[in-house]
């Protein structure tokens, strides 16, 4: 059957918008949906599948699938993107405010202004949290902030957070190694039970750190939202940063701030519309 389709980019990191109000697809399809049509040569290519459904007391809500198929709580690049196209898909007088309904948490998500081709959008993730269990991570630590864990024989200093999805955040000096063979080994290890994002991150300041991301179920993309958010928490837990950051990728830049009140965390960046159409399922 054929499904429409939008598909956006927020540095790089691209994701497929299906809004399951309109395309009539079983939600026990959905992560096979995600599989097929991620797939970078026999589908339509991307790093994770939007899914779009309604929600009484929100505009819509919004579930991750992974390109691996896996379910996601929660992504920053995918909260931007769903707000940019329900802005371009909402009639005449088009929304600029949107409230979305995740896994996690209730999220704002605002567009700031139009830049180009791209919209430069603002959006929270709701506060993190640093206990072990809510991460979750195995660990007889409460907290594991600049903890141990060993990798190949290696003991790698974590910072373990959620930010309404896992997070494991290593401060290091350079990108000089193989961070991706790291990331993977990290992503899937026993203590994490849902696995866990990685985050590489190099402070070139208190304002500002470069960041090499891998993602559970994608590997390593573009950039990432959550994953820009989580660097910056640890980093201020750490006595490392500010709470108003710019997180650096290979593709570009975010924006954290991160207020002691009410403790929700803000991001900023871009997301740009790239094609759409319709997939043969």
């Amino acid at each position: 059957m054929p499904v429409a389709f939008h598909k956006y980019h927020a540095l790089l990191n691209d994701f497929i918008v299906v809004d399951l109000r309109k395309s009539r697809v079983a939600r026990t399809r959905l992560r096979s949906l995600a599989v097929k049509m991620c797939h970078r040569r026999t589908g339509v290519g991307a790093d994770g599948l939007v899914c779009l459904s309604s929600r009484r007391n929100a505009d819509a809500r919004i579930d991750i699938f992974n390109s691996d198929g896996s379910w996601a709580e929660k992504s920053g690049n995918g909260l931007r993107i769903a707000a940019v196209h329900c802005h371009l898909h909402s009639g005449r007088r088009r929304k600029r405010k949107f409230l979305f309904q995740t896994a996690s948490s209730l999220d704002r998500v605002s567009l700031v202004r139009r830049d180009g081709d791209s919209y430069l959008v603002k959006t929270e993730l709701g506060r993190p949290t640093f206990e072990a269990r809510q991460v979750p991570v195995k660990s007889r630590r409460r907290f594991v902030i600049n903890a141990p864990i060993r990798v190949g024989g290696v003991d790698f200093p974590v910072t373990c957070l959620s930010v309404g999805n896992p997070h494991t955040v290593l401060f290091v000096d350079d990108f000089e190694f193989d961070w991706q063979a790291v990331g993977a080994a990290i992503e899937k290890h026993r203590s994490f039970p849902n696995r866990t994002n990685v985050e590489f991150v190099k402070v070139v300041n208190r304002r500002k750190v470069k960041v090499a991301d891998w993602e559970r179920g994608a590997g390593a993309t573009g950039s990432s939202g959550t994953g820009a958010a989580a660097a910056v928490a640890a980093g201020v837990m750490l006595g490392l940063l500010d709470r108003r950051c710019e997180v650096l990728f290979e593709t570009g830049s975010l924006m954290i701030d991160w207020p002691e009140s009410p403790g929700v965390i803000q991001l900023t960046g871009p997301a740009q519309f790239i094609a759409s159409g319709e997939y043969e399922f």
